[in-house]
């Protein structure tokens, strides 16, 4: 029989404190972020690995080649402490390489993070409009979050990329005017009204490919692809831009970021249409009363992709 194998760890979720900070990143028109001290630098990581020397654990319970996903745990929790980058992709790059040269019996690995958010409190000079982020109280962000994934296979002493993602996931977004759905087609079934101009209120996730994975996982980050800036890039996109539907708006969101960072190969999102429903209006009233939506959801898909890529 063909075997395909692979075992890891998930959820090493690791807070690292005073990590080298953020900076050296374009600044773009769309976006006030422009770095981070990161002061508190956090991950959710997930790794897997892969080898076939792993196969006799399967098939005669010989583990004599095993590392333990508890070893695994205690190897990334302690080299994020001597991690010297600032970004989630160069910190995997780091541990995928750290680990293959520590266990020459991995062929390959396949190592993610998910983005834990904290935001620092605003400290007011004592009631002064003066707002500093505070250098040592954070807030847990349940917003959206950055994810990354690399492939990284044996090189030397270290590992090479041969596979990556980058993305932001969990934005909820709502627009109150400027979207419109109509001139769709219509036939016995349709109950759905036209609308010119309607509340839009959709649930996104999104990520991207860059075109060289060394713009990525470098230390000079002119070309990085911050996470924050997408995000607040796609936020201006909604804002500005008068939709004829979600397709409509994801493509422009699209058009948009590849245009703004020529280093990116490839971009893709994954929408939900969760329209609220109005429960009290008036004729002549802006002021409405809006409800959760039934639970049956509109997706909306798409990827855009350089001929280059």
């Amino acid at each position: 029989m063909k075997h395909t194998i692979s075992y890891g760890k998930g959820n090493i979720s690791l807070y690292r404190t005073h990590a080298k900070p953020l900076s050296g990143l374009k600044a773009i028109p769309e976006s006030p972020f422009t770095g981070s001290p990161s002061t508190l630098f956090t991950s959710d990581v997930e790794v897997e690995v892969f080898g076939s020397v792993f196969l006799p654990a399967y098939t005669e319970g010989d583990n004599s080649n095993v590392v333990a996903t508890a070893t695994m745990t205690n190897f990334i929790l302690q080299k994020a402490r001597l991690y010297t980058g600032s970004t989630q992709e160069g910190f995997l790059h780091f541990l995928a390489s750290q680990m293959l040269k520590q266990y020459p019996i991995m062929e390959s690995l396949r190592i993610s993070t998910r983005e834990l958010p904290f935001i620092a409190a605003p400290i007011t000079n004592d009631g002064g409009q003066t707002v500093t982020p505070s250098d040592r109280t954070f807030a847990a962000n349940h917003d959206s979050y950055a994810t990354v994934e690399l492939y990284v296979e044996r090189e030397g002493e270290g590992g090479k990329v041969t596979q990556h993602d980058c993305g932001r996931l969990g934005m909820k977004l709502v627009k109150l005017t400027g979207n419109a759905f109509a001139n769709f087609q219509r036939d016995e079934f349709t109950t759905l009204p036209q609308k010119n101009d309607r509340l839009l209120y959709i649930f996104l996730d999104m990520g991207w490919r860059y075109l060289d994975v060394a713009d990525a996982i470098s230390d000079d980050h002119s070309r990085y692809i911050s996470a924050q800036q997408v995000y607040d890039h796609i936020q201006h996109t909604f804002h500005d831009f008068v939709n004829m539907s979600i397709q409509h708006l994801v493509y422009e969101m699209g058009v948009r970021l590849m245009a703004r960072f020529p280093q990116m190969g490839e971009v893709w999102f994954k929408a939900q249409n969760r329209l609220w429903e109005v429960a009290a209006e008036a004729e002549g009233e802006d002021a409405k009363t809006y409800m959760d939506p039934r639970p049956p959801y509109g997706m909306i898909s798409l990827k855009l992709t350089r001929d280059e890529l």
